[in-house]
């Protein structure tokens, strides 16, 4: 089969099977999508398969291919006769109708049942809206009923929708009894809630019910937190959640294993798939590659320091996701000149520090980085060399041209036999900071060992936000920083690999339920606007029902 053909999708069922599943742990949602009942943890053995995290560099208006790698990788592993499993996160209906699109990789190397894995899928996203959405209107009933003690300054949970849609960054609600209830807040974009971070991280329905349960809602007149569970809350949204902490099983375009599961941005939350489908993954594979959103500033870090401490799980190498074309970016190279063609090594030169900065920033987390330089048409052979040589003298294990894209799992082939190479080593992984640091310590970790700043500021804001976490224990918690994902550093005009620069935290948000306090930095928003050019209005159906204009 040439790599750049589509086969024939395979019944999911025969994937399952092929997976050592049994009949009675598979939910089919029609014939190429299933979920898989959490009981099958229970029955498998510990986690044996190499587990490897896929990232990138800072990405560029090109777009990187990051997803498009691992499936592609994991077709590969296929090809070299090893049972793979790939572990991504599901769309968000916000980029998909917005500028970024599905995050199905493409070509040769994409997941199946497209469009559906685009859209509703198996309803996963439309469960957490609900379930975020309940919790806000039981709190505004509270409210209304004077049934808690809640000071309505100082309510912080939002509501959520699944678009992109700037309007409602800021909103009033309660108007229907100004006197009482009137109060300001906001939407944030489904893959913002906390709900989201809680399904992503919990490892089994007792896990799930109990973080639902202390998630902080507001505080009282006394400035006591407020939680689901003192609202009635938790029992009611877990069950809404119920299966939506069942993995989705799919395939690639080689018919090999995938799990799509749960939607947190890599650039205001956790940025990664599932705890439980990467803990079943790694019961039923020898390799298991997991994607984290964006570069390893955003996703890599919030993997290593929220996802594997919620899961256990340690990776043996990571793929760090380069392009020549967006290395030009990064040396202050316009688009428009990169899409006119033409070989340039200098400007290729003045980018490559952004990859020498991504390659130290795994090795400072022990984990061996093998670079796979996604090949587009328009590289030239000395572009290729120049590039590789840097990932080497970085201090990559390895490098690997790939072309999965064009060629699926053939294309990947010398970057699955790297990544083999460089699982087989010894892991020394740990993490940048450790729980018991204070938060503003657990900050200057992150923004000066990842990001290169100079120094952190807390808004005056921020800081009162901090002296209430202290007092109420919260900031031992880890972290989630939500910045910019175009730059190193919170300025998405500072390409390259800036230096001396200062880091503004302007706000803290507790998600006591996921486990973390978020950190945000500079103007990053947690709910997304739509550009001049929305994706939406070039999609639409035929008379058959087929959705066009999506890929």
């Amino acid at each position: 089969m040439s790599g750049t053909q589509l086969r024939q999708l395979r019944p999911i069922s025969e994937i399952a099977a092929e997976l050592g599943l049994l009949p009675e742990e598979v939910e089919f949602y029609g014939p190429y999508k299933a979920k898989v009942r959490l009981h099958a943890l229970q029955r498998l053995d510990s986690p044996r398969a190499r587990y490897i995290l896929v990232t990138g560099i800072n990405p560029t208006p090109f777009g990187e291919g990051k997803t498009t790698v691992s499936i592609g990788l994991g077709q590969a592993f296929g090809r070299l006769g090893l049972r793979s499993v790939v572990t991504v996160r599901q769309s968000s209906m916000g980029p998909v109708f917005g500028t970024k699109g599905a995050g199905a990789g493409g070509g040769a190397a994409q997941l199946h049942p497209f469009p559906d894995l685009a859209l509703h899928f198996t309803g996963d996203n439309h469960a957490v809206t609900t379930a975020h959405n309940l919790l806000a209107a039981l709190l505004d009933n509270a409210l209304y009923q004077d049934q808690q003690p809640l000071d309505p300054r100082r309510i912080t949970w939002p509501r959520v929708l699944d678009l992109n849609d700037r309007a409602l960054r800021q909103v009033l609600v309660g108007l229907d009894d100004a006197e009482r209830t009137v109060r300001a807040s906001r939407f944030d974009i489904t893959p913002a809630s906390e709900v989201m971070a809680i399904l992503a991280l919990a490892r089994d329905y007792r896990d799930l019910r109990q973080r639902l349960g202390r998630i902080v809602v507001g505080y009282s007149w006394d400035g006591q937190p407020v939680t689901a569970e003192d609202l009635g809350a938790a029992g009611a949204m877990a069950a809404l959640l119920v299966d939506a902490l069942k993995p989705n099983l799919v395939q690639t375009s080689e018919g090999t294993a995938a799990f799509v599961h749960a939607g947190p941005f890599g650039n205001i939350a956790t940025g990664t798939s599932s705890v439980v489908a990467d803990l079943l993954a790694t019961r039923l594979a020898d390799v298991v590659i997991t994607e984290a959103g964006f570069g390893t500033d955003l996703g890599a870090e919030k993997f290593f320091h929220l996802k594997c401490r919620a899961s256990g799980l340690a990776p043996h190498a990571a793929v760090l996701v380069a392009s020549v074309r967006a290395l030009k970016v990064q040396g202050g190279k316009s688009v428009r000149e990169i899409e006119l063609g033409g070989e340039d090594l200098d400007a290729l030169e003045r980018g490559l520090p952004n990859l020498r900065k991504h390659v130290e920033n795994l090795r400072a987390f022990g984990v061996p980085a093998v670079v796979a330089i996604n090949r587009f048409p328009s590289d030239s052979s000395r572009e290729l060399e120049l590039l590789a040589q840097a990932a080497l003298d970085a201090g990559a294990r390895d490098v690997a041209v790939v072309e999965v894209y064009t060629h699926g799992g053939e294309g990947g082939r010398a970057l699955a036999e790297a990544v083999l190479r460089a699982a087989q080593e010894t892991s020394s992984f740990q993490p940048i900071y450790e729980l018991d640091w204070p938060l503003e310590r657990k900050v200057e970790a992150v923004a000066r060992t990842l990001y290169g700043a100079a120094q952190v500021r807390f808004a005056p804001s921020a800081r009162r936000q901090l002296a209430d976490l202290m007092r109420l224990g919260y900031d031992r918690l880890p972290i989630c920083i939500a910045k910019t994902p175009m730059s190193l550093s919170a300025d998405p005009g500072l390409l390259g690999r800036p230096e001396g620069f200062t880091v503004e935290v302007r706000e803290l948000r507790l998600f006591a339920g996921a486990g973390y306090v978020v950190v945000l930095l500079g103007d990053i928003q947690t709910m997304p606007g739509l550009g001049r050019q929305p994706r939406a209005v070039a999609i639409d159906i035929d008379e058959n029902g087929n959705i066009l204009g999506m890929s």
